[in-house]
Order: structure tokens, then C-alpha cells, then sequence
């Protein structure tokens, strides 16, 4: 029998053959959709984390912002503060200058005080000397007119009546017919023959009387009445001394003065002035006014003038006050000038002269 011949590529082995390739296929799809299954899955999976990381994103560039914005409002506010604080340092500054500048100056006025108190004790003490002085000087008979007063109310004032020449400045300005301002104005408005009749006008006669009839007989006087000009009361003299001996020239000076009704500003530089025109000069002055000069040089039409205007005219006035001439201030009552007391005060000191403020029941 004759052997057969193995053929390897027969039908069997091709079957086989097929069969483990359609198997390889067969897992390999498997495979392949479930790899694709899970590749959606975690694609899936991805974008949603992808879309909270961009969420977060968003939400942290919106925080971001945000803060930005806040810290650009924080560093305007910084600014400022510095600003503010800087403000603040300068004026602390200031303030602390200032203080400093009050404190010295409070420092140096207490010294001004403690120094006019004890000039004000020993004028005092002068003043006590005097007084026993004029006691004992004082005798009946020496007096160029009578004056009578109401009880014991010519007390003594310091004031001594010498010289050679005397002259008397009166203030005859609308301010003294009052010592407030209220009434001023209504005196003001009166017809002449009621303004004359004033209570401080009428103590302003008084004591200009009062003043006369101690002049000394062997002296020479003149009086001068000045408001916003200067002019001798007896205008029949002129400018020439009267003879104080003569009791018909005291008696005529004093009845112009009664005549005469008070009007207008005050001018103490026209009053100072008008001693130019005496020859030769005073040597004794004696001063009847109520306050700081309103007036000046020339006539200003000004409704109100300051206390530094007044204090400035005062200044103004005393220039051209001859030196070495005693000023004996009598200062009458007007309310609304403090500084008035203490610049007749020191301009009494400074000439050796003396200063006298009355009541309002004096002569």
C-alpha cells in the first residue's frame, strides 16, 4: 500500500488557522470597544475637571481683580492719610510756634506788670508825699476865686498848680458829653442849649473852674479848647499869655468855655499843635479829655475807628509834643477805650507829669 503524503497546508490546519485568527479579530474588537468605552469616560471625566479648573479660573481672575481694586483704593487712602498726616504735623507746628511765641510774649508782659506795679507803688508813695505836702502848703487866702464843692468832695489829686506858664487843653469833642456811647448819640442830636447841660460836660466846666481858681497869681495861663481843630478859648487874646493876676481874664476865659457846646472828633494833634503857636512855649500842661484821639493830621470821614487806629493816632500826636514839658492828664469816663488809662498814665510818667481819672462827683 502506498504511503500517503502529509500535506501541512491541508484543510484542517487551515480551519485551525482561521479559527485562531477569527478568535484574535473577535478579542481584539473586544478589546477596541471597550478601550474606546473607557476613553469617553475618562474624556468625559477630563472636560468636567476641566471645566471647574476653569470655573476656578474665572472665579480666582474675578478675586483677583477684586483685590486689585481694593488695594488701589487702599493705596488712594494711604495717600491721603499722608497727606492728612503731613497736614497735621505742619499745623502742630505751627500751633506749638505759636504757643511758644504767647507763652514769651505772656512771659514778657507779666515782667511789664510786675515792673508797673512797683513804678505804681513808688508814684504812689510820691503821691502820699505830696498830698502831706500840699496840706501844709495849702492856706487860705492863695486862691485867685472861690470854688465851692459838694462837701468833702474836693479831695486831693495830685494835681499841683505851678508854672510859669500854664496851658489848659480842653476836650471839647461830642464825646464828652457822655461816658457811653448810646448816650452820646442822643446828646448829639439835642439842640445846643440841652447839650450843654450834660452831666459830663458839665463836669468838665467844673473842674476847668476848679483848675483856674488855683492858678498862681504870678503866673501866666491860656486855655485851648480842641475837637477836630484847636483854637484859644478867649479868642480876644489870640495867641498871647493872660496875666493870671488880672481876675477879669480868668472870669472871661471860663464864661467862653460855658458858651462853647461840644461837637466832632478828637484830635490831639491839632491840640499839641496849637502850643507852636504860643511864644515862648508852656511850661506846664494840664490835659481835660476822655479817651483816645478819633481824629488826626487831616479829618477823616471814617464812621469807626479801631483801638490800634486810636493807639497809632495817640502815637502820632505825641511826635510833635515839645520835649520837657510836664502833661497833668485829668481822664474823664467813656466806655469802649481801655488802652486810653495806661497811655495817659505812661505819657504822665514820661513828662514828670501827672495823672488824674475822677469821679463822677468830682469837683
Amino acid at each position: 500500500m502506498k504511503r500517503r503524503t502529509i500535506n501541512v497546508f491541508s484543510l484542517s490546519f487551515l480551519d485551525v488557522m482561521f479559527c485562531g485568527f477569527g478568535a484574535v479579530i473577535l478579542f481584539f474588537m473586544i478589546i477596541n470597544a471597550d478601550s474606546q468605552a473607557r476613553r469617553g469616560m475618562v474624556n468625559a471625566t477630563a472636560q468636567d475637571e476641566v471645566h471647574e479648573l476653569q470655573a476656578k479660573v474665572t472665579e480666582a481672575e474675578r478675586s483677583l481683580a477684586e483685590l486689585q481694586n481694593s488695594l488701589q483704593r487702599l493705596e488712594a487712602r494711604h495717600l491721603r492719610a499722608q497727606g492728612r498726616a503731613a497736614s497735621i504735623l505742619e499745623d502742630i507746628a505751627l500751633h506749638t510756634s505759636q504757643l511758644s511765641r504767647q507763652q514769651q510774649e505772656t512771659r514778657t508782659r507779666m515782667q511789664a506788670v510786675d515792673a508797673l506795679k512797683a513804678e505804681l507803688k513808688s508814684l504812689e508813695e510820691a503821691h502820699q508825699r505830696l498830698e502831706a505836702g500840699a496840706l501844709q502848703d495849702e492856706t487860705p487866702g492863695v486862691y485867685l476865686s472861690a470854688f465851692d464843692g459838694h462837701g468833702q468832695r474836693q479831695y486831693l489829686t495830685g494835681l499841683k498848680m505851678d508854672g510859669e506858664r500854664i496851658l489848659i487843653l480842653v476836650d471839647s469833642s461830642a464825646s464828652m458829653l457822655a461816658d457811653r456811647i448810646i448816650n452820646v448819640l442822643r446828646f448829639r442830636n439835642l439842640p445846643p442849649d440841652e447839650r450843654v447841660r450834660a452831666a459830663k460836660w458839665q463836669q468838665v466846666l467844673h473842674t476847668v473852674d476848679w483848675i483856674t481858681t488855683r492858678i498862681p497869681p504870678t503866673s501866666l495861663f491860656q486855655i485851648h479848647t480842641f475837637n477836630e481843630t484847636s483854637e484859644p478859648l478867649y479868642q480876644a487874646s489870640g495867641a498871647a499869655w493872660l496875666d493870671a493876676s488880672d481876675p477879669r481874664h480868668l472870669d472871661l476865659a471860663v464864661e467862653s468855655l460855658y458858651a462853647r457846646t461840644p461837637v466832632g472828633g478828637t484830635s490831639l494833634y491839632q491840640a499839641f499843635r496849637g502850643i507852636a503857636q504860643l511864644d515862648p512855649p508852656p511850661d506846664t500842661i494840664y490835659l481835660l479829655t476822655d479817651g483816645l484821639p478819633t481824629q488826626g493830621r487831616s479829618k477823616s470821614w471814617r464812621t469807626k475807628v479801631s483801638a490800634q487806629a486810636r493807639k497809632k493816632l495817640f502815637d502820632d500826636a505825641l511826635k510833635i509834643l515839645p520835649d520837657g514839658i510836664p502833661v497833668n492828664t485829668i481822664l474823664f469816663h467813656m466806655e469802649g477805650d481801655p488802652q486810653a488809662s495806661s497811655e495817659y498814665w505812661k505819657l504822665a510818667s514820661t513828662t514828670r507829669g501827672a495823672f488824674f481819672s475822677p469821679s463822677r462827683d468830682w469837683p
